[in-house]
């Protein structure tokens, strides 16, 4: 561990995108020469954080309850160096019907001493065909999710097309969908969970499900939600999902309640803990124990890991906290006696 330790010191040195694309990079290769799994030792991890939840387990068999978030690999070309760090799944993408580059760089901005990242990516990915060819090769035996998403240019009106190509195209390869319409930073996309469209792209996306399913099986659908939702809105989100019978949540995106001198964009890590957990645990008070709920925003430590079980997580994903704690974050998390 002193040797990714060192490299994640190393990196913190470098642009945001920059550090992101090397880090990853250096993982693959470690992976690929047998190194990676070596220096981890993930030996232990499965017998740390059991997965003991009766919907999740009749979906899909998973290791641990700890996952990556997407966004980290959102083209699918580092799902195997991933994989051996130790967690229980990794959310893909999000990925788009199209290829698309997202927006002006720079992009991502670190903040060392809040252990904060402000990104305004954009959903920038190799496009749909590209990740399930990627799919295709995949030996991984790890839980993998597929976050779906729209094109920049396509209005919210026929935002459901984009979301009913990328499922049709990755279900087969997925063990869960993930739609996302919280990203803030494709212009307007978070209007897909108002009133206007957000019962109307349930309703498609769930039928769409019962046809896939007769020949692939079933495939669980969790819709990822903001935490910037009033109360109001929060409530009718969760009726719809419990209305449509939508598997699970996730909660949640990244903020964009922030004063960052920065500018526009999506802040996660440490200052997201709070507000994300207080959003899981209205979540949970409106949905109760019927729908599953992944918890995302701001674990930095084995403790926020803890919060999000006790405050009703099932399962929990890293993001920041990798790129402020190194893998030694999932092995601390993994270490820790199981809840």
């Amino acid at each position: 561990m002193k040797i990714l330790s060192l490299l994640t010191k190393i990196l913190h040195f470098l642009p945001g995108e920059t550090s992101h694309n090397l880090g990853l990079k250096s993982l693959k290769i470690m992976d690929s020469i047998g190194l990676l799994k070596l220096i981890v030792g993930t030996k232990n991890f499965t017998e740390s954080s059991k997965v003991n939840d009766k919907q999740l387990n009749k979906f899909f068999k998973i290791k641990n309850r700890l996952g990556i978030a997407a966004g980290l690999d959102k083209n699918g070309e580092y799902i195997s160096c991933l994989a051996a760090l130790g967690v229980g799944f990794i959310e893909l993408g999000t990925v788009t019907p199209l290829p698309q580059d997202g927006n002006k760089k720079p992009r991502i901005f670190r903040n060392r001493l809040e252990k904060s990242l402000l990104n305004r990516l954009g959903f920038n990915n190799k496009g749909v065909d590209f990740l399930v060819n990627k799919l295709k090769k995949n030996k991984c035996d790890v839980v993998l999710g597929i976050s779906i998403g729209k094109n920049f240019n396509t209005p919210n009106n026929k935002a459901y097309l984009d979301y009913e190509v990328c499922m049709k195209k990755v279900y087969e390869y997925s063990d869960y969908i993930a739609v996302n319409i919280s990203s803030p930073n494709t212009e307007g996309l978070r209007e897909l969970s108002d009133r206007t469209y957000l019962d109307s792209l349930l309703n498609n996306l769930k039928k769409l499900q019962g046809q896939l399913s007769i020949e692939h099986g079933y495939k669980p659908l969790f819709l990822k939600i903001s935490p910037d939702e009033s109360n109001e809105n929060l409530n009718y989100i969760c009726k719809s999902i419990l209305e449509h019978c939508i598997d699970g949540i996730i909660c949640t995106n990244t903020t964009i309640d922030h004063n960052d001198t920065r500018g526009k964009g999506g802040l996660s890590g440490k200052p997201l803990n709070e507000i994300s957990t207080l959003k899981l645990k209205a979540v949970k008070e409106i949905v109760g124990s019927n729908v599953p709920i992944i918890a995302s925003g701001g674990v930095m430590s084995q403790v926020d890991y803890q919060e999000k079980i006790l405050s009703g997580a099932s399962l929990v994903q890293v993001y920041t906290g990798l790129i402020f704690e190194g893998p030694q974050l999932i092995k601390n998390i993994l270490n820790t006696k199981s809840i």
